[in-house]
């Protein structure tokens, strides 16, 4: 009789968005290219009070999020990601957010030189995590996550971002600051340095029926 697999491996393929404010509010934006459910854009923001916040552009998306991270708050609304160039435009009912890019930073570099099937192998991550977190303050590169589910986040390259503004929940961001505190939708943060990273995200999870 065949063994059943005991998990099965979901990848996404992207890149991540993350900026602090003068307010105090982090967000935390996919724009993904390449997914289970095909391609979408979310937002994960916490205020400066603490409160996080999920916004998925549908129940299927937010099931699958929600059960890897932790929100105080779910919202199911139209979420999109504009890039020209170096601009970003994020939309939703409840987020406006521009961004400025620019150059690729020196980790940037450094990954770019990484041939892209191993620097995005979930081996490679676990090799990478002692690292990331002696140099990126709360950043992991792989991890447990809520239900069982294990995380691999593969980076291949990134750039800083150099401006952002906008408005959540009809409140002014304020001007681009440090993503500090680190964010805790899970067991990693995004860098502190706003920054947008070029990533594969591989989502461990117990097969059914395992």
């Amino acid at each position: 009789m065949p063994l059943l697999a005991t998990r099965t491996r979901h990848r996404f393929t992207g890149q991540i968005a993350g900026v602090g404010s003068t307010s105090g509010t982090r967000v935390v934006v996919g724009r993904w290219l390449d997914s289970p459910f095909g391609a979408f854009a979310d937002a994960m923001v916490e205020t400066a009070s603490g409160h996080r916040v999920l916004l998925a552009p549908s129940e299927e998306v937010a099931d699958y999020v929600r059960s890897t991270y932790v929100f105080d708050e779910v919202r199911i609304e139209p979420v999109t990601v504009t890039v020209q160039g170096s601009r970003w435009q994020v939309r939703s009912p409840s987020l406006d957010l521009d961004l400025v890019t620019g150059g690729r930073l020196p980790l940037g570099h450094l990954l770019r030189g990484i041939p892209r099937a191993v620097a995005t192998h979930p081996a490679w991550a676990v090799l990478c995590d002692p690292v990331a977190r002696v140099l990126l303050c709360g950043v992991r590169t792989r991890g447990a996550a809520v239900g069982d589910r294990r995380e691999f986040y593969g980076a291949t390259d990134t750039r800083a971002v150099r401006t952002a503004s906008g408005r959540f929940d009809d409140v002014a961001l304020g001007a681009l600051a440090a993503v500090d505190p680190p964010c805790r939708f899970g067991f990693s943060s995004t860098p502190r340095r706003p920054s947008v990273t070029d990533v594969v995200t591989t989502v461990s999870v117990p097969a059914a029926g395992a």
